[in-house]
C-alpha cells in the first residue's frame, strides 16, 4: 500500500470521524441487511459494538504505514472472532457492508480513488485475518 492510497484512506476516514457513532450503526444495518443470519452474533444494543468497530478502524487507519505493527493486531482480533462464530465467508459480507457504509456516509466526498484504496486495504486486512484464524483455508 503506497502513501498516496494511505492518505486517501486517512482523508476519507477523517470525514467519517465526526459522525462515528451514526456511521458504526449504519455499518451494522448494512451488515444485517446483507446477511440477517449474522444479527444474533451481536448484542441487541449496538452502541458499544459500534464504538469498538470505529476504534478498531481508527487504529487500523493510523497504522497503515506501519504494517509490521498492524498485522499482529488484526491477527489476534481474527483469532478472537473465531470464538464468536465468525467464518471465513463472513469477511466478504463485512467488506461489502463497509464499502456500502463508506459510499452512503460520504457520498460524493468519497472519490473513486479513495474507494478503490479502501477496497484494497480491506482485502489485505481480511486476507491477513482469515489466514491467521483459519490457516487451513487457501486464499484465492
Amino acid at each position: 500500500m503506497n502513501l498516496t492510497k494511505i492518505n486517501l484512506i486517512r482523508e476519507s476516514f477523517a470525514l467519517v470521524l465526526p459522525a462515528s457513532g451514526e456511521v458504526g450503526l449504519l455499518f451494522y444495518r448494512n451488515l444485517f441487511t446483507l446477511d440477517p443470519a449474522l444479527e444474533p452474533m451481536f448484542p441487541k444494543d449496538l452502541t458499544q459494538q459500534s464504538a469498538k468497530l470505529m476504534q478498531m478502524l481508527a487504529a487500523a487507519v493510523n497504522l497503515l504505514d506501519k504494517l509490521d505493527d498492524l498485522v499482529p493486531v488484526v491477527q489476534q482480533l481474527a483469532k478472537r472472532h473465531v470464538h464468536y462464530g465468525v467464518k471465513p465467508a463472513h469477511y466478504k459480507t463485512v467488506g461489502d457492508a463497509l464499502m456500502n457504509t463508506l459510499q452512503q456516509g460520504l457520498g460524493d466526498a468519497l472519490s473513486v480513488e479513495a474507494f478503490t484504496a479502501w477496497k484494497e486495504v480491506y482485502a489485505l486486512l481480511s486476507e491477513t485475518m482469515i489466514t491467521a484464524a483459519y490457516p487451513e483455508v487457501e486464499m484465492a
